[in-house]
């Protein structure tokens, strides 16, 4: 079968199984109009057991993708001269075959649910898998249980998940800081606390190898050069004293603005 029909036999398990959208019309869609109502569809999607054809249907479908945009290994990245742990990378963080990618989530801890969004944890869950929202609910699940039902995660903390058709071996979810107004002391330590907290869950885990996203830069409004440079002391930091446990820790960035930064930092 080609991408196409997949593609087309995919979107519409993916509506029969929405009930709401049952009846949308996508028969004259194109395929990249198709492409983007899957996404959408897996976006809204609630956490709840998903159906054993519609998994197989949805793994096919983006392990293909996941081939068309081409996975990166570590060979691919150079380290930074000098800084043999260390590397800046530019690109599609869903394309990294690492230990662990990081991912800026927010405090329901669910992924994003805004159709398309242009947002990291949108990127990650579409590029994961529903499987990824559903294991991130049965965690929420039980933290609610210890700890009330108004539950929500904390600024700062770690949680590791399995990646699914991701090319990395995990997730690691942190809540960023949201800047609203003035940044203050408390945002600069919450933000510390993600890089050392995801650094720790990789020791934790064995994970040796793990690529940071710019948490809190994007939605989140913390100012980009602030945070590259706690981002670069929290990791130097952490290396020096436990770096035994790391072989590389990659920066990885999407927009030229954020490289920039980063290369200067880094003497790159």
């Amino acid at each position: 079968m080609d991408i196409s029909n997949k593609t087309a036999l995919f979107l519409e398990k993916l509506k029969a199984d929405s009930g709401e959208y049952r009846g949308m019309e996508t028969a004259g869609y194109s395929l990249e109009e198709k492409k983007n109502a899957i996404r959408a569809l897996m976006n809204i999607r609630m956490p709840k057991k998903i159906p054993g054809d519609l998994v197989k249907l949805q793994d096919d479908y983006l392990q293909e993708e996941l081939a068309a945009k081409g996975i990166v290994t570590l060979e691919d990245i150079p380290v930074i001269k000098g800084q043999e742990k260390l590397s800046l990378w530019q690109g599609d963080i869903t394309r990294l075959k690492v230990g662990a990618i990081v991912n800026a989530a927010n405090s329901r801890m669910l992924g994003c649910f805004v159709p398309c969004h242009r947002c990291i944890d949108n990127a990650i869950h579409s590029a994961a898998g529903m499987q990824l929202r559903e294991e991130c609910n049965c965690i929420m699940d039980r933290r609610r249980i210890r700890y009330g039902r108004d539950y929500e995660e904390p600024v700062g903390t770690a949680t590791l998940t399995k990646a699914y058709n991701l090319p990395c071996q995990y997730v690691i979810h942190t809540v960023g800081p949201m800047v609203f107004g003035r940044l203050n002391d408390a945002h600069c330590q919450d933000l510390k606390n993600c890089y050392e907290n995801v650094l720790a869950c990789c020791v934790e885990n064995n994970i040796r190898s793990v690529a940071f996203c710019c948490i809190s830069t994007g939605e989140f409004h913390f100012p980009e050069e602030r945070a590259a440079r706690i981002a670069r002391e929290t990791v130097a930091g952490f290396l020096a004293t436990r770096g035994d446990a790391i072989d590389r820790v990659i920066f990885n960035v999407f927009k030229d603005s954020d490289r920039k930064i980063y290369e200067k930092l880094l003497g790159v």
